[in-house]
């Protein structure tokens, strides 16, 4: 089978339009189109309905689709090999994490590793979807829990629990709770009990509500329940790896936190031998191993 026009066939499944399609792989529109009906031909069957709006896989283009993009995946795993044979550190690197860690202290901190690996291109994926490792949805993740797919290197990294945060202003102007059942009196700011989390943090906020609060605010991320802080709103449920970046932010009710939320770096054990995948490894290590240390730093200096 002409792997031109299987190349040609992946472009147009993928996009849906010939126009779309030829633009991707700088070909006219045309001669898109005369590839894929060569390609029909030659398979004597139908591999689009089409349609004003575009292109519709039939059954049978489903099922080259599927193929096609099999392949696509293994071409992409051996050009990444390849690459990683050199000496220097460059291409696309995937990275996968939830909203609230990639946003809030990963992104922070990805200036130390553009420094010293300028061509690296990273493409950030931020969402609480596990994705797909072995198939390279993403070439690495840190995840919120031990993976549990099969054929990964994993490294825990740091375990982090879900605290109360407040303002200076809003403590200053509502008071300092002293107990739980203080908090009835308070807004409280955090995600929904069901909304895409870590179960150790729904099953914190549904403690806290069960002590009757009169107010609650509730946002599907911890960027907003963050930023709901820092303008005075209330008091807010929140990562404790925050605190070192937002130092303004005072504890609330210390004795009260989640139980511990295992954080886990993984990828493909065939990408070991990635440089790419080592640079973002080394990277992250260090930046845990220095906050850690400072952390243990600030607990010396309370204690």
């Amino acid at each position: 089978m002409d792997w031109d026009k299987l190349r040609i066939f992946h472009a147009v499944a993928d996009a849906g339009s010939l126009t779309h399609a030829g633009e991707a792989l700088h070909l006219s529109q045309s001669a898109v189109s005369r590839q894929i009906r060569a390609l029909e031909e030659s398979l004597d069957t139908t591999l689009f309905h089409r349609h004003a709006r575009g292109l519709i896989l039939t059954e049978q283009g489903e099922l080259l689709f599927e193929a096609t993009s099999a392949m696509n995946t293994r071409l992409e795993t051996a050009t990444a090999r390849i690459r990683d044979s050199e000496d220097e550190v460059f291409g696309e690197l995937k990275v996968t994490t939830t909203f609230a860690f990639g946003t809030l202290w990963l992104a922070p901190r990805l200036g130390t590793l553009y420094d010293k690996y300028p061509d690296l291109k990273i493409d950030l994926m931020l969402e609480e979807r596990v994705l797909d490792l072995p198939m390279r949805e993403a070439d690495v993740a840190i995840r919120m829990k031990e993976p549990s797919q099969a054929d990964l290197i994993r490294r825990r990294l740091m375990n982090i629990r879900m605290r109360l945060y407040a303002s200076p202003d809003y403590l200053a102007q509502f008071g300092r709770p002293e107990t739980l059942a203080d908090l009835a009196s308070h807004r409280l700011i955090s995600q929904s009990p069901s909304a895409p989390q870590v179960l150790a943090g729904a099953l914190l906020i549904q403690q806290l509500l069960a002590q009757n609060v009169r107010s609650t605010l509730t946002v599907n991320n911890y960027y907003g329940v963050l930023q709901a802080v820092l303008f005075n709103l209330g008091i807010g449920v929140l990562p404790d790896y925050l605190s070192e970046d937002f130092p303004n932010m005072e504890r609330v009710l210390p004795e009260v936190e989640s139980v511990e939320v295992p954080v886990f770096l993984a990828y493909p054990e065939e990408l070991r031998h990635s440089k790419r995948i080592a640079a973002f490894r080394d990277f992250v290590l260090e930046e845990v191993i220095a906050y850690r240390k400072r952390r243990a730093e600030e607990r010396t200096a309370i204690g």
